[in-house]
């Protein structure tokens, strides 16, 4: 509920018909802002929550009050006159509106963006992580269950987004946006009193050291042993006893032969050490962990870009065309429905027929493995941007053939162009934005799966970041020595057919590099408790409960 919630939020940039100019003509900065502002806060709340992992609920319940708080500025926003901007007035196109907001609502405006990019930020990777910890790894009917997790966790997510697409949109355009705001602001306060009361029936983390402290001490430890030789048998490393990792919570992992220039960490020295000179090979393959799914993180930075070409450019396409459907027109926000709808719908397939399907043949209690489901997103990825590329080329040649020279007036066709575009991202979705969360968190080493999760949020963040780089540098480019540009106000007169090229020729040499370090990638080995679970015992159970539900 309260992710499905803050979607909403970025909503209000294109919802209504006529809102003041401020807020449309720099609707795209806004909501990127917002997303942007969604990089840094995840690693500090993993920081603080992994610390203090005993007190999650306190720090959650924290979290949210700074999100509800950010969304109770946004509903004073738009419902007292003081706060709102002055409207265009009835008719007028917000292009043709010469009325803008003052400083001081600007600057609340902002504001109340900016504490829930905070708040959200605080959430994402901390309330995935803590749900799949529910599960014990320990128990296989348990373990079995967890690997559908993220895909029904998404499902709710996405399931909150076709209700703030519709519904939340639908009252925000007729009733006005305090009644919008003010609906989402009150399931969040719900949301979060139900998730407080539920804290005795949570399943505790016992608290932990900051994984950033752990990965630092590794690296620290490395750099003051680099002329140290690594002993050929990794039995002589340093490493705790199977006793002191009896307690709950603490995990052995063997070590591995990657990234072996870290081994230097747990090289014995003589006398005594500190935590600073000498860490067990747990704590190094840990980091080792970690650091070897950066460049994985980096192959998703490109395929995170075209998210935002659904809340900017595709959105903003949809504005030119017919978007009537009887006496009713559909509201540009409420166009990525459309994703939304395919992603729920295919998560669904996916999960209760085309899961059971593969794993009678590939054995695999999770049907495909996790990066081969991010391939075919990104396969999906490419073929998504080369319709996009091809659709906005017939709407130009529309353009062209009915001398449509400004963006008042509407072109001869109807919305439905553009819903092939946004199924095929709907679907990109359930196979790339899914693996990849469960990826980070699966791949994460025991501690520090909330960082694993940050991962994926810190993917997307960057992904706006470049979005609205690589935009602004094609932008520029094309319009040297004299050229007309690719990307202009005016749609019309801009050829986002060759931008949408531009864009499958980079997912093209994005999924080379992709292909690349997921061949390098080995995946984690089971840390020395767990590995002695069966797998065909998991697979069988998983089976049966695929065949009960």
């Amino acid at each position: 509920m309260k992710l499905g919630v803050e979607k909403s939020t970025p909503k209000a940039f294109w919802a209504k018909k006529t809102p003041p100019r401020v807020v449309c003509g720099r609707g795209k900065t806004f909501l990127r802002q917002k997303r942007t502002a969604q990089i840094l806060p995840p690693i500090r709340m993993v920081l603080l929550g992994l610390k203090y992992c005993a007190g999650v609920t306190i720090i959650g319940s924290i979290i949210d009050m700074g999100l509800h708080m950010g969304i109770c500025f946004l509903t004073l926003v738009v419902s007292l006159p003081s706060l709102k901007p002055p409207t265009c007035g009835k008719n007028v196109s917000y292009l043709d509106c010469d009325k803008r907001a003052s400083s001081l609502q600007i600057g609340v405006f902002y504001c109340a963006l900016y504490i829930i990019a905070i708040g959200t930020g605080g959430t994402k990777p901390n309330i995935s992580t803590m749900g799949a910890d529910q599960f014990d790894d320990f128990e296989p009917k348990e373990r079995a269950h967890k690997l559908t997790f993220f895909n029904w966790w998404m499902f709710s997510i996405f399931f909150g987004t076709l209700f703030a697409n519709t519904f939340l949109v639908y009252l925000q355009d007729t009733s006005g946006w305090g009644i919008g705001y003010g609906i989402p602001t009150i399931m969040l306060l719900v949301a979060i009193i139900t998730f407080v009361f539920g804290t005795p029936l949570y399943r505790h983390k016992p608290r932990g050291e900051s994984p950033f402290t752990r990965m630092a001490k590794v690296l620290v430890a490395t750099t003051r042993k680099w002329n140290t030789s690594v002993p050929a048998d990794p039995k002589e490393l340093y490493e705790l006893t199977l006793d002191e990792y009896a307690s709950p919570g603490k995990y052995r992992i063997d070590h591995s032969s990657s990234l072996s220039f870290l081994d230097k960490a747990a090289v014995k020295v003589d006398g005594p050490a500190s935590g600073w000179d000498l860490c067990p090979v747990t704590q190094v393959e840990q980091t080792k962990q970690m650091i070897k799914m950066i460049p994985i993180l980096c192959a998703t930075f490109i395929p995170s870009t075209l998210m935002a070409q659904t809340h900017t450019l595709f959105i903003k396409q949809g504005t030119t065309l017919n978007r009537h459907i009887g006496d009713f027109e559909i509201p540009p926000a409420s166009l990525s429905v459309f994703v939304t709808i395919s992603m729920l719908i295919s998560l669904a397939v996916y999960d209760r027929l085309f899961v059971p399907f593969v794993r009678k043949y590939t054995k695999n209690p999770r049907g495909i493995t996790l990066l081969q489901r991010m391939t075919v997103g990104l396969i999906i990825h490419i073929v998504t941007m080369i319709v996009a590329s091809r659709v906005e080329r017939h709407r130009l040649s529309v353009v062209k053939e009915h001398g449509i020279l400004t963006m008042k007036q509407i072109v001869p066709l109807k919305i439905y162009i553009l819903i092939p575009q946004f199924a095929l991202l709907g679907v990109a979705d359930c196979f790339l934005e899914v693996a990849k969360l469960e990826f980070f968190y699966d791949q994460a080493p025991e501690g520090m799966k909330s960082l694993g999760t940050a991962y994926f949020t810190t993917s997307l963040g960057v992904g706006y970041f470049l979005s609205s780089f690589i935009l602004s540098t094609v932008a520029n480019v094309t319009k040297k020595h004299g050229h007309h540009g690719w990307i202009l106000n005016n749609l019309n007169a801009s050829r986002l057919d060759y931008y949408y090229a531009f864009y499958a020729v980079l997912s093209s040499v994005n999924f080379l590099f992709f292909l690349f370090v997921a061949k390098k990638y080995k995946y984690n080995a089971e840390v020395t408790n767990v590995e002695q679970e069966s797998k065909e015992d998991i697979g069988k159970i998983t089976e049966q409960s695929y065949v009960s539900g």
